[in-house]
């Protein structure tokens, strides 16, 4: 059992939720409460995580963090080490993969409020920054860890993508997922079976976790 990786894999997924879901949460808010020109090529580029081949993904990612590219070069000089094939790296790719993850839900969960709910709080005086946290933020809350939910398991699980931007380094990149595979390559069936039943097993009690939180919220605004 790698619990190296399993533990990079918890801090990567967790560095994701913290910088992902306030980053989400202020995009879905204004997708669902906004029409403008251009929202339907906005909400494509947030789903295009989904349908690209990881790979594909990964490719241009390794791309743009590359020591001879624009971003990789600035982060050279500012931090001095590569972006590419560092934890850094990693977060940044999880963060752009998991961006559909993190914002459909909540996108979604705003969109159900009812828009008379929302008047209702300004015709009583209430102002756009209370009407959000006395408001909007308990009703779409369901929403809020629905998507902590998909994107903390999501990271964990995650492999094309974290293979090509970050490789498998021990202790820097080298997650539970890429773990496994490397179990399988060296004919490790009961190691890999061993992490693939922790996984299963944390990434199941996450969502089994989040979906009973969301159905108590839901009944209490019910």
């Amino acid at each position: 059992m790698d619990w190296e990786a399993f533990r990079l894999s918890l801090v990567l997924a967790a560095w994701t939720v913290g910088l992902l879901l306030p980053l989400g949460l202020v995009l879905a808010r204004w997708i669902a409460f906004h029409r403008f020109r251009g929202r339907g090529v906005l909400e494509a580029l947030i789903m295009a995580p989904l349908v690209l081949p990881p790979t594909v993904l990964g490719f241009y990612l390794l791309s743009a963090m590359g020591a001879n590219a624009s971003l990789g070069k600035a982060w050279g000089a500012m931090f001095g080490h590569p972006l590419a094939f560092s934890f850094e790296g990693l977060v940044a790719a999880s963060v752009l993969i998991n961006l559909p993850f993190a914002v459909q839900p909540m996108q979604r969960a705003f969109e159900a409020l009812p828009p008379d709910v929302r008047e209702a709080a300004w015709v009583s005086g209430l102002s756009p920054w209370r009407t959000f946290w006395r408001i909007e933020a308990p009703l779409a809350w369901p929403g809020v860890l629905s998507a902590f939910a998909l994107t903390f398991t999501h990271t964990l699980g995650e492999f094309g993508v974290v293979l090509m931007v970050g490789g498998s380094i021990p202790g820097e990149t080298r997650t539970i997922a890429l773990a496994i595979y490397d179990r399988v390559q060296a004919f490790d069936t009961h190691g890999a079976g061993l992490m693939s039943a922790l996984l299963l097993a944390f990434s199941i009690g996450a969502i089994a976790i989040a979906t009973a939180a969301t159905g108590r919220v839901g009944r209490r605004h019910g």
